[in-house]
């Protein structure tokens, strides 16, 4: 899915039709998200741009101007195009991102309410070996979290941003939706348990341990305060330096400056957090399902990738460790 090129036949053609406003929004859109949630490269993103352009010029062939216009058979139409040798048929890897990309637009497309109905869901990308998700190691991820220590109104804030990220293992778009009263508890300190609103709309019991807790407290009663006074009234738990709402993109920021201080040379995005959450909880002997319920994975077979993450590290340090196991 990081293929930078899109090998023969990657470029809409060029008496294709303009694309209308509509189409190109709604990409920019979804582009913009997967670009925070996932922190991919420039390349990876201008591949997605250029996936996407093929897809609503075909869209615009067809005369759809608007993605609630979109069909079930338009999609087909396009994967049966760009399967097609004679119509510069992609590589597999290369076809295999194009039309998980156009699944990915049409998914997305649905959790935001733009349309009902997702049409892409019965185009099946074909199969390609399965990549491993990448998680930091759990030193790594100490090193992250210290580097948000201080006494700095927006180091206090950020510690409580990515030590709960840590900890709950959520998307950053459900951790910036997340508001005050979503992480209070009777007492009116941080619970040891927030309700998450995921994908379409599914809530999910997360517990929160003790250093996210002490992070959010601290967060709650020396920082919001002064940077709720900046701005309009808003429930949203984390705020910025104007008092609104911290966005999905600032969040991602956040997350890159800790890395960097912290002297990480490994790429860093939200999404390997969420990645280190349930490779560090499988190690340490967590149920596969008990971890799908905190992930919010409606198949467990989607989380079960994660136990493969775990059995290669322990396979790796017997080959290196084993006095008989290490190769000649």
């Amino acid at each position: 899915m990081t293929d930078a090129a899109d090998g023969p036949g990657g470029a809409a053609p060029d008496t294709a039709p303009e694309v209308p406003v509509a189409l190109r929004r709604a990409v920019d859109r979804w582009l913009r998200h997967v670009e925070v949630e996932r922190g991919l490269s420039r390349n990876t993103i201008q591949a997605y741009r250029r996936d996407l352009a093929r897809y609503t010029a075909h869209l615009a062939a067809e005369g759809v101007a608007d993605p609630a216009d979109a069909t079930s058979a338009h999609v087909a139409g396009f994967a049966q195009r760009v399967r097609d040798p004679e119509q510069g048929g992609l590589t597999a890897s290369s076809l295999a991102r194009m039309l998980s990309s156009v699944r990915s637009f049409h998914r997305f497309l649905v959790e935001e309410g733009i349309v009902e109905v997702d049409v892409s869901a019965e185009q099946k990308p074909p199969k390609l070996p399965s990549r491993l998700p990448k998680a930091v190691s759990v030193e790594t991820m100490g090193r992250i979290l210290d580097a948000t220590d201080g006494d700095e109104p927006l180091r206090v804030r950020d510690k409580a941003l990515l030590e709960l990220l840590y900890a709950t293992g959520a998307r950053v778009s459900e951790i910036t939706a997340l508001t005050v009263d979503d992480v209070l508890g009777p007492d009116g300190a941080a619970a040891e348990i927030v309700r998450v609103v995921g994908k379409g709309g599914k809530q999910r019991i997360v517990p929160v341990g003790s250093f996210a807790r002490r992070a959010v407290d601290a967060y709650l009663v020396r920082v919001r305060p002064i940077l709720a006074a900046r701005g309009s009234a808003t429930p949203a738990l984390f705020l910025g330096l104007r008092g609104h709402a911290l966005s999905r993109q600032n969040a991602w920021l956040v997350i890159k400056a800790a890395a960097e201080r912290a002297g990480v040379t490994e790429e860093i995005s939200p999404h390997i957090f969420r990645h280190s959450f349930a490779t560090h909880l499988i190690a340490g002997g967590a149920d596969v399902r008990v971890v799908q319920e905190l992930l919010g994975h409606s198949s467990v077979a989607t989380t079960q990738i994660y136990t493969r993450v775990t059995v290669d590290t322990l396979r790796d340090v017997y080959t290196t460790a084993h006095p008989r196991a290490r190769r000649a």
